[in-house]
C-alpha cells in the first residue's frame, strides 16, 4: 500500500524522490517475502542430498535480499536521480506527497520500533554492532537495517521535495533520488558483508 501510494504520489507531482521510495518500497516487500521464504526452506529436515540439513538456505536468501536492495533498489534510486538531474521536472503541488510520506514514516517508524525492540531482546548483553556481526539469525537484523535505511530515505525524500518547491529547483529532487540510492548501497554492502 505505501508502495503505491508513493507511486501516485510521484505520479501526480513529478517527483523523482517518490518515484525512488516507490522503488524502495516495492524491494523491500519483496525482500520480506524472499526472506520468510529463505527461512522456511532452512526449516526442512535432513535428507540424503542434505545430511546436515538446509540450515545455510537462510543465509543465501539474506544475501539475494542484499544484492537486490543494492541492485534494484540503490541502482533504480541512482538512475532515477540522474535522469532527474539531466532533464528537470518542476514540481507541482508537494502537499500530496508530504502526506504520503509523513503516512508512511509513521508505518515504517512502527516496524523500525518493533525491529529494534525484537533485536534488542536478542542480543543480550552484546552490544549492536558485535551481536549483528554474530547473530545466526539474519533476518533479523536485516528487517532492523531495511527498516532504518526506509526511514532514512523517507526523511530524504521529504527534504528534496522541500527543497525543490522552496527554491523552485527541480534538481534538488534529482539529488535526493541519488542520496537515497547511496544510502541503500550502504545498507546492501553492509548486509552483504
Amino acid at each position: 500500500g505505501i508502495a503505491v501510494a508513493k507511486f501516485i504520489a510521484a505520479g501526480i507531482t513529478g517527483s523523482s524522490a517518490m518515484l525512488t521510495e516507490g522503488f524502495h518500497s516495492v524491494v523491500d516487500s519483496t525482500n520480506q517475502l524472499l526472506l520468510l521464504y529463505g527461512k522456511k526452506r532452512s526449516r526442512r529436515p535432513p535428507d540424503e542430498v542434505h545430511p546436515m540439513g538446509y540450515g545455510r538456505e537462510l543465509y543465501f536468501w539474506s544475501f539475494v535480499v542484499a544484492i537486490l536492495i543494492f541492485a534494484t533498489g540503490a541502482g533504480l534510486s541512482v538512475y532515477e536521480g540522474v535522469v532527474h538531474l539531466q532533464y528537470p521536472e518542476p514540481l507541482r503541488d508537494p502537499l500530496i506527497n508530504y502526506i504520503v510520506l509523513a503516512v508512511a514514516l509513521a508505518l515504517e517508524g512502527a516496524s523500525w520500533w518493533l525491529a529494534v525492540r525484537t533485536f534488542g531482546r536478542a542480543k543480550g548483553e552484546l552490544g549492536w554492532w558485535r551481536a549483528i556481526r554474530s547473530s545466526k539469525d539474519p533476518p533479523s537484523f536485516i528487517v532492523l537495517f531495511e527498516d532504518s535505511a526506509a526511514m532514512a530515505g523517507i526523511l530524504i525524500a521529504a527534504l528534496g521535495v522541500y527543497l525543490s518547491h522552496a527554491t523552485g529547483d527541480p534538481k534538488w529532487d534529482g539529488i535526493a533520488s541519488i542520496a537515497i540510492g547511496a544510502v541503500l548501497a550502504v545498507v546492501a554492502a553492509l548486509l552483504a558483508r
